[in-house]
């Protein structure tokens, strides 16, 4: 019977729900400022962060697919070898990224809210949904009407505007076309697809969950290889009383 428990707890003693990770799986992480502050102050900041995955990509053998830089978070979907590389990549990215904003910003203390949040992506169309959702937040957030237009994410190098060397293809991506001008011109069809309530809804419970999105038989072989259970639970009702 695959359960929930014996889960290790953090310091107000809630149990803490441990991150499903297998390697050369896809992950969508998000990791967000402390108490929803800003994580990036202006652009100097945003092009220091973007220069720090490099090595750590480098370090873990992770290969990042998409990325966005928001104001008080960021989302990343990268696939790593092995069990582990995700959070030494994401431990190293965090640390140098803090340092260097403390530093610059003269503060002191931490900027993360706790641990990033991560969960495991299956291939094909819920890759590229993942892709799309990422892309997509400043749209969302009202920044921008045009995804392409933004500098701090991945969607106008996936839509073939130009090349990111942060970034590596998942093969979903590249099956959309022969070229890149195909593979950028169906890219860009997607992205400008809307994104419906419930969909938006599921990628959010899975991140937040950290479960495992996709099909069920996608989410039966998370269970067996790692006897946790993938699937969201409901979202917690009041009890009728109150």
């Amino acid at each position: 019977m695959i359960s929930d428990r014996r889960q290790p707890r953090n310091c107000s003693g809630m149990a803490r729900l441990p991150r499903l990770d297998l390697p050369d799986i896809p992950q969508h992480i998000v990791q967000r400022g402390n108490n929803r502050l800003p994580c990036f102050l202006d652009d100097s900041d945003r092009h220091r962060y973007l220069q720090l995955p490099r090595e750590a990509l480098r370090y873990t053998k992770c290969v990042l697919h998409a990325y966005v830089l928001m104001d008080n978070h960021v989302h990343l979907l990268l696939t790593p070898p092995a069990v582990g590389a995700t959070s030494q990549l994401m431990q190293k990215l965090g640390r140098q990224y803090v340092g260097q904003f403390n530093a610059r910003h003269r503060r002191t203390g931490t900027l993360w809210e706790g641990r990033y949040k991560a969960c495991l992506v299956d291939s094909e169309t819920y890759v590229l949904r993942c892709y799309r959702y990422i892309d997509l937040n400043p749209v969302r957030a009202r920044i921008t009407n045009d995804p392409m237009r933004f500098r701090w994410s991945s969607a106008a190098a996936h839509g073939g505007h130009h090349t990111d060397s942060l970034l590596t293809p998942h093969p979903a991506y590249t099956a959309l076309g022969e070229t890149d001008r195909e593979r950028g011109a169906a890219y860009e069809a997607i992205i400008r697809e809307t994104i419906a309530d419930d969909e938006l809804l599921a990628i959010r419970m899975h991140l937040q969950q950290q479960r495992a999105f996709g099909r069920d038989a996608f989410r039966a072989m998370v269970e067996a290889k790692t006897l946790r259970f993938a699937g969201v639970r409901p979202a917690h009702r009041p009890s009728s009383g109150k």
